[in-house]
């Protein structure tokens, strides 16, 4: 029996998966407030060098035109970075004049006047961040991401190991603390700390906030609830913006996009455990707590009254084995998969913060260019969730991408005259950057089982910080040709999405609870109208089908098979099951028996020691332990199995089993898996 049919006792999307949803929504927000911050607290304002006589410029008490003091670069503007070492107050009676010597003009040394009709204070006006010192400036943001970086691996382990919920307070607490150190830093080295670690609490709101989401929801509402959750980014990425235009100061912008941390520590309260990681943790009791109150909020009062813990934990599929990284990558598909997630999920980061880290050249100001930018996010994840469940997670993943590389590279060979048409195209670009994000952290979620399914998130967020580290270092690169940037996000976007085809399509498969889920074919889901049994005295009773047989094709009239050469022990579905025709003999009671009159011949047998199935012929004819019946009891190592609602025992149940509540499965395959498995 599989998570998915328990979720169907308590309820697959009712009122406590809407609030769960609500409230997980909240980290969501926030995220954006941070990961984007750098656009505005770092923002370079135009400057120049400072003077005595600058000084009196920017205290508007200047007489002096500024060209005696700021050579001219060949495209008319002022210099940034150069001054002349003396006045050249001759330009004033003769600006054209072309004889000044180059030796008078100068690296700045008494810092820089700033304009500050955009930006009132940002890290860049506080510590001189430009000129020789403008890799600081982008080092800053990669900074934050090292410490995303850091934070994916940590908390994508952390979480596996100690649970959701704990690991998402404490992302909470560190977001909070470091955030509030941020704002109040007295020097670049504090501030580039404190970010660091910054980016190592919020990680943690990033991985579980998805994760818990979708932990508690069946295959048909996945789509849904990534999408709901992808939004809740967009509102934070245009309430970053509104706040940034209200907000012109870096250190009050600091303080108020961390603020929302408390309100997420006062609601983390009401986030429910992820109940499928506590089965396989083996915490049945604290996974019945959460299950009753899903239950409970959802009108089905009787769960908690039919399914005791104990009865849980017999019916219930877990595996209590410890995974590690490691385990990522020691079968073939999950091997497959976890390097195809790294390289498209480093270049869905690399390109999504390339374009909106990158945002010069167009006719609007930064405020409002961010704005439509989280604007234009809405149509393209509502695209998204239209089209995932009709053309598949892996065309939405692939395409998405690849259409994001090909906008990047129109606007970088659209003229910056044409200041509107480089604005729509690159919006465009950034619209289908954040469908590849969309799609990216549903299409992760379902590709990983349950065991490992943090741990896999974890290596891919390691991969897209470390994209999201090196995007700002690569804007340094327009110094050697202004053409760099775009031609690396572009290039890196396609690749990454031509990657994107080479994974398994998830859509309408049920999320895999075991690395054999993973390896094997996995059962598509069917939409949740009635439960194929009932639960009663700690056990589901399952209905089965003819279509279901167990190994023979008409469960009706041939229980066991339908012809010798694939039935050991009946040869005709005509034939009367074993021991049921008078004119019979029972099993191994005449020498003449096929099946055989003693242990050594008699390959169902009489006697415990020679029994493979089962120890005692009459009170146990399939087998008490799981472990002890090579027919196999577990749904997911055995594909002929007749049930939907398969049980697979990893502690021996109390008492025999009858033939009703044990589905018998196919041996070879079993034996087949369980080899694979080990």
């Amino acid at each position: 029996m599989r998570f998915e049919d328990v979720l169907a006792e308590v309820g697959v999307f009712g009122k406590f998966q809407i609030v769960s949803l609500i409230i997980l929504c909240l980290p969501r927000l926030i995220l954006p407030l941070h990961f984007l911050l750098h656009i505005f607290i770092s923002a370079v304002p135009p400057h120049y060098c400072a003077t005595g006589a600058m000084r009196a410029i920017e205290n508007g008490s200047q007489k002096s035109p500024l060209y005696i003091y700021i050579p001219k670069e060949a495209d008319g503007s002022y210099s940034s970075c150069k001054m002349y070492a003396q006045p050249q107050t001759h330009l004033m009676f003769n600006r054209s004049r072309q004889d000044i010597n180059s030796t008078v003009v100068q690296n700045c040394d008494q810092g820089y006047v700033f304009d500050t009709s955009t930006y009132t204070s940002t890290t860049v006006t506080q510590w001189d961040l430009v000129c020789e010192k403008k890799g600081l400036n982008q080092a800053s943001a990669t900074f934050f991401f090292i410490g995303l970086t850091v934070g994916s691996i940590i908390s994508g382990y952390l979480s596996d190991r100690f649970g959701r919920r704990k690991i998402l307070l404490l992302s909470f607490l560190g977001s909070t603390l470091f955030g509030v150190m941020s704002a109040l830093s007295v020097s670049f080295v504090m501030f580039s700390i404190s970010r660091l670690l910054c980016g190592v609490g919020l990680m943690g709101m990033t991985l579980i906030s998805v994760t818990l989401a979708l932990e508690w929801t069946d295959a048909a509402h996945r789509t849904f609830c990534g999408t709901i959750s992808s939004l809740s980014w967009t509102v934070g990425y245009m309430l970053l913006a509104l706040m940034a235009y209200l907000i012109r100061d870096w250190r009050w912008l600091l303080m108020a996009v961390t603020s929302p941390c408390l309100l997420a520590i006062a609601t983390w309260w009401w986030v429910p455990e992820s109940a499928r990681w506590l089965l396989t943790q083996q915490e049945t009791a604290e996974a019945h707590k959460y299950l009753s109150q899903c239950a409970k909020k959802n009108g089905k009062q009787d769960f908690s009254q039919i399914m005791s813990p104990e009865a849980l934990q017999k019916l219930v599929t877990v595996e209590s084995r410890r995974y590690n990284f490691w385990d990522l990558v020691k079968t073939q598909k999950l091997r497959k998969n976890t390097l195809c997630l790294g390289i498209m999920w480093f270049g869905v980061s690399f390109s999504y913060y390339g374009i909106s880290f990158n945002v010069s050249g167009f006719s609007l100001s930064p405020f409002l260019t961010h704005f439509i930018f989280g604007v234009i996010e809405i149509p393209a994840k509502l695209s998204v969730f239209l089209l995932l469940d009709r053309i598949g997670r892996k065309l939405c993943q692939g395409g998405s991408l690849v259409l994001t590389g090909v906008f990047i590279a129109l606007t970088s060979l659209t003229p910056k005259e044409f200041y509107n048409t480089r604005s729509v195209v690159a919006i465009l670009g950034k619209g289908f950057s954040e469908a590849a994000f969309t799609t990216a952290f549903l299409f992760t979620a379902e590709l990983y089982p349950t065991v490992l399914r943090q741990t896999g998130l974890g290596f891919c967020s390691f991969m897209t910080r470390l994209g999201g580290s090196v995007a700002p270092l690569v804007i340094l690169l327009e110094d050697v040709w202004v053409h760099v940037p775009p031609v690396m996000y572009s290039v890196i976007a396609i690749i990454s999405g031509g990657v994107a085809f080479l994974l398994t399509e998830t859509s309408h498969l049920q999320l895999p609870e075991t690395v054999l889920d993973v390896e094997f074919v996995r059962n598509r889901s069917v939409p949740v109208t009635s439960t194929d049994g009932d639960i009663s005295q700690g056990r589901l009773k399952c209905k089965t089908a003819a279509t279901h047989s167990p190994i023979g094709t008409d469960a009706a009239s041939d229980p066991i098979g339908t012809d010798a050469a694939s039935d050991p022990i009946g040869t005709d579905a005509a034939s009367p099951p074993i021991g049921t025709d008078a004119a019979s003999p029972p099993i191994g009671t005449d020498a003449s028996d096929p099946i055989g009159t003693d242990a050594a011949s008699d390959p169902i047998g009489t006697d415990a020691a020679s029994d493979p199935i089962g120890t005692d012929a009459v009170s146990d004819p399939i087998g008490t332990e799981a472990v002890n019946d090579p027919i196999g009891t577990e749904a997911v190592n055995d594909p002929t199995a007749g049930c939907l609602c398969n049980t697979r025992y990893v502690h021996q149940p109390e008492g025999p089993l009858t033939a009703e509540d044990t589905p018998v499965g196919n041996a070879s395959t079993n034996d087949a898996l369980k080899t694979e498995s080990q």
